[in-house]
């Protein structure tokens, strides 16, 4: 893991096209924006997990496996981009809210 110390206003780039910036730091808690390719998810830790949850995926130890080809078909009503795309609007309805 790379640790780095950055000052409110300063940013990191991770690649040719993420940006990370620390917006303000109030007290304990930080303010961060991230700027990525709209192709790229951005999601807080804990809603990513519940989406690998709610895919049916485990994540454990760092390794991430999909059900087998055995398991059940999921119902037409499960579109994994769909719960994904709506996902991604609840994120950024908070980000914009905050």
């Amino acid at each position: 893991m790379l640790v780095l110390t950055r000052k409110s206003n300063q940013s990191i780039m991770i690649g040719d096209d993420i940006e990370v910036s620390v917006l303000s730091i109030m007290g304990e808690k930080v303010r961060i924006g991230i700027q990525a390719p709209r192709d790229i998810p951005v999601f807080r830790k804990e809603v990513y997990l519940e989406i690998q949850e709610e895919r049916g995926e485990v994540v454990a130890a760092g390794v991430r496996t999909s059900p087998s080809s055995d398991d059940a078909p999921a119902s037409d009503g499960d579109d994994p981009a769909r719960s994904l795309r709506a996902e991604v609007d609840r994120e950024l309805r908070q980000l914009g809210g905050s």
